[in-house]
């Protein structure tokens, strides 16, 4: 996969987090929650893509 599109992606689930956070009326809890798994998502998609979790190939996302 090439480096552009996992910036774009990157920048892409940042962008949707700051929306959901300023426009989004939620409880602070819930956005804090909301943030969290984004985050580890993200990081579990570049562990995978890297190959650094092989572990994780058989689940398709």
């Amino acid at each position: 996969m090439p480096l552009l599109t996992v910036l774009l992606v990157i920048i892409l689930a940042g962008v949707l987090l700051w929306v959901i956070n300023r426009y989004i009326p939620m409880d602070h809890k819930i956005k804090n929650i909301l943030n969290i798994v984004v985050v580890i998502i993200l990081i579990v998609w570049l562990l995978k893509i890297f190959g650094i979790l092989s572990y994780f190939s058989s689940i398709q996302v």
